[in-house]
């Protein structure tokens, strides 16, 4: 083989390291340049569902996260709210999934507020996933099982959530986690979804 092609080659590899080669990124790998904003998100806490997987068939996520609670008030009794108020703070750290409704949506705010946090045992410096919804417009997190616990970015919650979220959010693509889901309470409503996606 001469020096010309051999060139050609080295070349092209070279090109194809630095450039098209490249690991095509998934969509639940999403690049923020966050800004020092906080996002402050109703609670809908007379929704009768929450967490990952709501609805018969399953509600799209407007906004879907990994973050560290920085912040926890105390519960506050005063009168108006129907439920206890309990204001905290989360720092963004991963965002899985944007879905913006038509105001009030994400714009790379690095914090995010609500009120729900009152009874989830939570505390700060605890890593967290968390899952929010379309309401009126707006977006809003329906309470206790929106907000769960995790070890840290290499926990299995976090592996099989960007699995649904690359797959459409399509059930089946995560069936085979039906027993970790099932550890936190969520087996049920997996299982629901999945019929559903079956039976369609």
């Amino acid at each position: 083989m001469g020096l010309k092609p051999l060139v050609l080659i080295l070349v092209s590899a070279y090109l194809c390291l630095g450039t098209s080669c490249k690991r095509t990124r998934s969509k639940s790998d999403i690049d923020i340049e966050f800004t020092s904003d906080t996002l402050e998100v109703a609670y809908t806490y007379w929704w009768e569902e929450s967490g990952p997987f709501i609805g018969y068939c399953g509600e799209d996520y407007s906004l879907a996260f990994a973050g560290t609670i920085t912040d926890l008030e105390n519960p506050t009794h005063d009168p108006g709210p129907l439920y206890t108020s309990q204001w905290g703070t989360i720092a963004l750290d991963r965002v899985f999934k944007i879905n913006n409704p038509p105001s009030g949506g994400y714009e790379n705010q690095k914090y995010f507020r609500s009120d729900c946090f009152n009874d989830l045992e939570l505390s700060v410096g605890d890593k967290v996933l968390v899952f929010c919804y379309e309401y009126e417009g707006g977006l809003s997190i329906p309470g206790d099982k929106s907000i769960l616990k995790i070890g840290g970015m290499d926990h299995p919650l976090v592996k099989s959530i960007k699995n649904y979220i690359d797959a459409d959010q399509d059930p089946l693509a995560i069936q085979k986690d039906s027993t970790l889901w099932g550890a936190y309470g969520f087996n049920d409503k997996l299982a629901q979804h999945i019929r559903c996606r079956q039976n369609h």
